[in-house]
């Protein structure tokens, strides 16, 4: 997912994405240990979506904080 969409969703949205790309990272790595994974790509295609998106949740909460003040 590219970062341009992730700016448009709100915040729940994407504490939704963010449940299931958590989700998907557990079963990819208890995949992995039982040697079922077929693309081990998947686990940083993973891992990268989940710092996409904490680094828009972050950036939207400075970005809040700043209008606050």
């Amino acid at each position: 997912m590219k970062t341009l969409e992730l700016r448009d969703k709100t915040n729940e949205e994407l504490q939704t994405l963010l449940l299931e790309e958590l989700r998907s990272q557990f079963n990819l790595r208890m995949r992995k240990g039982t040697g079922q994974l077929d693309k081990p790509s998947e686990i940083k295609k993973t891992r990268r979506n989940i710092a996409r998106i904490n680094t828009v949740l972050n950036e939207k909460k400075i970005s809040s904080d700043k209008e606050k003040s």
